[in-house]
């Protein structure tokens, strides 16, 4: 099992209101899963997401990724489980704009303290692995915006990762090249990566094996595509 939610609840507190994003979500998730989560705005899928992704701890409940429990863990904690087991994919590519594509992909292996040789030849690797082996040394502001999302895509390879969580991977991108990204995402998932994907657009989710659909904070129904 990687994933183990078991009635995690998540409450926030805006002045004297208290606002219950979370209420009681229990799920389980394999290893090379390929899962979409959705729902309405203000169902909780940032917020589930921003667990999944260690970016946030629960109010209650459990959190166990790869049998570990990261609910209770502290920030730093945290920081280093981010670093090793999630590789992360924004809608907005989140990239250096004076940096290559090479070394926006480098940039996870400098926080955790490879050698500069090392995460050379890894990052060549990555970006290798996305079709962009001609485009290393391109600045983002060179590159059209499905290559920008490669250049995230192969960040958030970089660290053979037990899960790359996407947040409206295609959200910025247009039609074919939004295609272009899910079929990337296919071949991922192919090659044995666990993938979990946030979106609100029925035809990206409907790329993934499995369907999480939230309503209210809770889990209205749980199926595969």
């Amino acid at each position: 099992m990687l994933i183990d939610l078991q009635n995690v609840v998540k409450d926030y507190a805006i002045g004297s209101e208290v606002i219950h994003a979370l209420r009681g979500i229990n799920m389980k998730i394999e290893k090379n899963e390929y899962m979409a989560i959705m729902g309405p705005s203000g169902s909780g899928k940032s917020t589930l997401m921003n667990i999944l992704g260690c970016l946030d701890t629960p109010s209650s409940g459990a959190y166990r990724l790869n049998a570990k429990n990261v609910g209770s863990m502290d920030d730093d904690r945290l920081a280093e489980i981010r670093n090793r087991e999630i590789g992360f994919v924004f809608q907005n590519f989140n990239l250096l704009p004076r940096a290559s594509a090479l070394h926006n992909v480098e940039l996870p292996l400098i926080y955790n303290g490879t050698p500069p040789a090392e995460r050379r030849a890894n990052a060549e690797k990555a970006l290798i692995r996305v079709g962009l082996q001609d485009r290393m040394t391109h600045r983002p502001n060179e590159l059209s915006g499905g290559q920008r999302q490669r250049v995230a895509v192969a960040r958030a390879l970089v660290n053979n990762p037990s899960i790359i969580l996407a947040d409206e991977p295609t959200g910025n991108l247009d039609t074919r090249t939004g295609d272009e990204i899910m079929e990337l995402f296919e071949t991922l998932h192919d090659q044995g990566n666990t993938i979990i994907l946030v979106t609100h657009e029925e035809y990206i989710a409907e790329h993934s094996d499995r369907i999480v659909r939230l309503r209210d904070g809770k889990v209205e129904r749980d199926e595969a595509t």
